[in-house]
């Protein structure tokens, strides 16, 4: 489905990601592991169209069967395609309320009955976004946030669901039920999810395939449960 030839990209004179290549099957979790800065966050945003300063490849099969280019696309060509992203720091909108910030991840679909079913399976997935459905964004709990902005993301019906740190600064708790949902969405729902995050061992755990980053480039990649058991993962991600 997803597919990241020679990725290169700079922020001025910093070269952030160094010739990445890596590919998403269809119906595939597959996790980006690494520390602070080594590239995870922009390799998904150069996918959603918001990077600039970027070179190489970002090859997209849609549902259609037709491969696409978007390096370069604008973000809302790239939704068009049926690619979201959940961003780090959840980035909802605080003034506007739960049901508002839900029907803002739609704002492209014309098919108004079934945004507001879509809008019903999310209330589904996520109880306590229904029972807060007109309280501002930002009162929610952190928790609460994160679940609304990866309702958010679902409600442009994604093919690719993109999620950028979604355990970032919960209980561990609230991490367990992040996860629960992410393995929901990929058996039963069928999402193809590319997933960013920094708690190793959780991502790990689910995900089919992984890739390790170190400063921008690649340097491990293998099945997540094998690279759960690699004394080098072990060694700087799981605390070994």
């Amino acid at each position: 489905m997803l597919e990241l030839e020679d990725l290169h990209i700079h922020y001025g004179g910093i070269h952030a990601v160094r010739g990445l290549n890596l590919t998403v099957g269809r119906g595939e979790i597959v996790t980006l592991i690494g520390a602070n800065g080594a590239g995870k966050s922009s390799t998904v945003r150069a996918v959603a169209g918001l990077v600039k300063g970027l070179s190489g490849r970002i090859l997209h099969t849609g549902i259609d069967g037709q491969t696409a280019n978007l390096a370069g696309l604008p973000p809302e060509k790239v939704v068009a395609r049926g690619i979201a992203l959940s961003p780090e720091g959840r980035r909802i909108l605080p003034h506007l309320t739960v049901a508002e910030n839900l029907a803002l991840g739609a704002y492209s679909r014309p098919d108004r009955k079934a945004v507001q079913e879509d809008q019903e399976w999310i209330y589904s997935l996520f109880p306590r976004l229904k029972e807060r459905h007109w309280q501002l964004g930002g009162t929610l709990s952190g928790g609460e946030q994160q679940m609304l902005a990866v309702g958010r993301a679902l409600m442009s019906r994604p093919d690719l669901l993109m999620l950028d740190e979604p355990s970032l600064g919960l209980a561990p708790i609230l991490v367990q039920e992040i996860f629960t949902i992410i393995q929901k969405l990929n058996q039963e729902e069928g999402k193809t999810i590319l997933l960013i995050e920094q708690n190793a061992y959780a991502a790990l755990s689910i995900a089919h395939r992984a890739y390790i980053l170190e400063v921008g480039a690649i340097v491990l990649d293998g099945p997540g449960r094998d690279l759960l058991n690699d004394p080098k993962v072990v060694a700087a991600y799981l605390g070994g």
